[in-house]
């Protein structure tokens, strides 16, 4: 029998959890209304899909709407875009993620205060996209360590970070940042969430043989989860849904890991915990 470790972190976040509801309130009031979002609310497409199911529909660029409600996305919007969207006959319904709105006025107060202002994260993260449109012209993006030695000295530089970043490589990214100025200021903005969620899948590595982390293919914390478990040095599986789990992956599996993202409704870790089962039982 195949031991399941199910990790206490897994699962819808704060963030997510509430931009959901908040979508789902919206459509429950709204029926005869068009609701539509600009990308995805959230980053898993099975969500994606049941809301489309209640009339809340994905499109990919602004210029598509024309009318009715249009819910801001867990990771923010562009102010560029939230004001041409103010502009046009919709009502605004803001589901920003409270974490993603504070690193927004973080960069507006450094904007102000004529720092240099590092961010660092995934440059094409809709997170990432929204938050740049508030730290003005003196912004920089990096993605990595070396990128961080490659910049140039600053008098005053104030860094933040993508909601679902490395704790580790945060740490080591503003470490190098401390060379390029007199004058940094850091700001822990990655979430409790994320940072509780790579803490428990290093505890959880020391006790299993394998792990599987489930959530969208285009979850950015659900990738790092993954990426962060197989350095680890375990057997890893990043898996969307239950049908995805290779039943190959366990054969010969004494103990397992169930990791899942920040965006992973409750049932699809059901379904996956039960395929496990059924695996061993076959």
């Amino acid at each position: 029998m195949i031991k399941i470790k199910l990790a206490k972190h897994a699962g819808f976040c704060f963030g997510v959890k509430r931009a959901v509801n908040l979508a789902l309130k919206t459509a429950a009031e709204n029926k005869t209304k068009k609701i539509a979002t600009v990308g995805p609310i959230i980053h898993n497409p099975q969500v994606t899909q049941e809301l489309a199911v209640k009339g809340i529909i994905d499109v990919a660029k602004p210029q598509k709407v024309r009318s009715g409600i249009v819910i801001v996305c867990s990771h923010g919007m562009h102010p560029l875009v939230l004001k041409k969207l103010q502009k046009k006959k919709v009502t605004i319904v803001d589901a920003t993620c409270p974490f993603v709105r504070k690193i927004e006025n973080i960069v507006r107060k450094l904007k102000k205060e004529n720092y240099t202002i590092i961010i660092t994260g995934d440059k094409e993260h809709p997170e990432v996209k929204a938050i740049t449109g508030y730290a003005g012209k003196k912004v920089i993006l990096i993605e990595s360590i070396a990128a961080a030695r490659k910049l140039p000295r600053s008098k005053k530089i104030g860094v933040v970070a993508q909601t679902t970043q490395s704790v580790e490589k945060y740490k080591l990214i503003c470490r190098e940042l401390k060379k390029k100025t007199e004058h940094l200021k850091i700001f822990n903005t990655i979430c409790d969430a994320t940072q509780k969620r790579q803490e428990e899948a290093v505890c959880l590595s020391r006790e299993v043989e394998k792990m599987i982390v489930i959530g969208g293919y285009n979850s950015a914390n659900t990738k790092r989860l993954a990426k962060l478990c197989q350095e680890l040095g375990r057997p890893t599986r990043h898996i969307e849904q239950a049908r995805d789990l290779d039943r190959e992956f366990l054969r010969n599996t004494n103990s397992v890991a169930v990791l899942a993202g920040a965006s992973t409704p409750d049932w699809i870790i059901n379904d996956v915990i039960v395929r496990i089962k059924q695996t061993e039982e076959s």
